[in-house]
């Protein structure tokens, strides 16, 4: 009976107040719905994190194309006495930090020195177990290595080869290891 009443004052107002109300009914509804749903569905202590990882990767990776795009394409050294275009100590500690391919070729030129690693190399179907690229603050030089083993074809034995990396090679894309020496 109560309900009816008002009804009936509703339908006598005017057309543009029931209108207002109709949309200020609708909008307090839906905000009371989202805000219902993000109590049990909101997350927001683990989306805020993951947001925060998603910017540092992108500030990262900014800083990665600064470095790369700073450097001309070709064959990239630390020391003096070469044609190639010589790093400063910070871009070559930057170049080192940046870097995580070691192509076949650089592989392979260590591989002259280290034959056991050769010939795990040769027999497993050249798979290379492992690679890093590291900066050592202490001695101011970047190493790199990589892992071969032959455990995949019944040998068990695994080698290690890591030296100084004496140039790179930047792509205009990324920057790669061009030589190691290991010895």
């Amino acid at each position: 009976m109560i309900i009816h009443k008002y009804l009936n004052k509703i339908k006598l107002l005017p057309e543009p107040v029931r209108q207002i109300g109709g949309l200020v009914t609708l909008t307090v509804f839906i905000i009371l719905s989202f805000a219902i749903l993000n109590i049990y569905w909101g997350g927001g202590d683990e989306l805020i994190r993951k947001m925060k990882i998603e910017e540092e990767r992108i500030e990262k990776e900014r800083k990665v194309n600064e470095v790369i795009s700073s450097l001309p394409s070709g064959i990239v050294v630390f020391y003096d006495g070469t044609d190639h275009y010589k790093l400063s100590n910070k871009q070559y500690e930057a170049v080192c930090k940046i870097t995580k391919l070691i192509p076949q070729r650089a592989i392979m030129a260590a591989h002259f020195l280290n034959y056991k690693a050769y010939e795990l190399y040769t027999i497993n179907g050249n798979k290379i177990n492992d690679t890093f690229v590291k900066w050592d603050k202490d001695k101011n030089k970047c190493f790199a290595g990589y892992t071969v083993s032959g455990s995949n074809v019944g040998v068990n034995e695994t080698v290690a080869v890591s030296g100084e990396v004496l140039s790179f090679l930047s792509t205009g894309i990324d920057t790669r290891v061009y030589f190691i020496k290991n010895f």
